[in-house]
């Protein structure tokens, strides 16, 4: 029997500068079974960044809660919510985020190493990984070798490194020329089955929505369709 692994219930969040107030969450309640992969989609500025950052505890929240695996992150002091997120998520960006003067493999072991992996424990995980991926041949390369699509294959070995419960991403394949995206697209969702690993994708495309198991539509900071599994 699958169980909600993300759990949201009533969550609002507003951004206020001097002269203007946004509402980017208006009383948000969702739920994300474990292992399903879902699309969250909408309009520019609908509110789909914000919800992936405050599901994830990237950023706060003004009112309501968010739980994952029971957990409820706001009963979370700020380390103890960083060392959390180190342990069970991992994350994907729209710009790859790789460290330029370091290799494949190397940009892959340093969140491990950050969380207090050996070198030895966390070079084997990232070779894993890497050829996971499909890069085990590009081990040693730097980034300014590799392709944007060899690119976001690191960046997804790196998000997947501590064998997360959950992988946000952002926009995985908003950098990618159609092919290339459409790699990744059957890349994540092979990875999604394999180990019934949870993903939540935030994406303008279509295409890459109707690949997932569902599709949840936003629009000015309201989810309009839950949308059906």
């Amino acid at each position: 029997m699958t169980r909600a692994i993300i759990k949201s219930e009533s969550v609002s969040k507003t951004y206020r500068s001097k002269d203007i107030t946004v509402n980017a969450l208006v009383d948000v309640s969702i739920e994300v079974e474990e292992g399903e992969m879902i699309a969250v989609m909408g309009p520019s500025g609908s509110g789909k960044t914000t919800l992936l950052n405050c599901l994830s505890g990237l950023d706060s929240i003004d009112s309501g809660n968010v739980s994952i695996n029971g957990q409820s992150l706001s009963e979370l002091s700020d380390d103890a919510l960083s060392g959390y997120r180190a342990k069970n998520m991992g994350f994907v960006f729209q710009v790859y985020n790789l460290l330029p003067v370091l290799t494949a493999v190397e940009n892959v072991e340093l969140p491990l190493i950050l969380a207090g992996s050996s070198q030895r424990d966390a070079t084997k995980s990232a070779e894993e990984k890497l050829e996971m991926v499909g890069l085990g041949d590009r081990l040693s390369h730097l980034p300014s070798e590799l392709s944007g699509g060899q690119q976001q294959r690191v960046a997804i070995a790196r998000a997947l490194a501590n064998d997360p419960a959950i992988v946000w991403a952002d926009e995985p394949t908003g950098n990618l020329d159609s092919s290339n995206a459409s790699e990744i697209m059957q890349l994540l969702k092979r990875l999604n089955k394999e180990s019934q690993q949870t993903f939540v994708l935030v994406t303008h495309s279509e295409e890459i929505g109707m690949l997932t198991d569902r599709i949840m539509r936003m629009s000015d900071g309201v989810i309009v369709d839950k949308g059906t599994g």
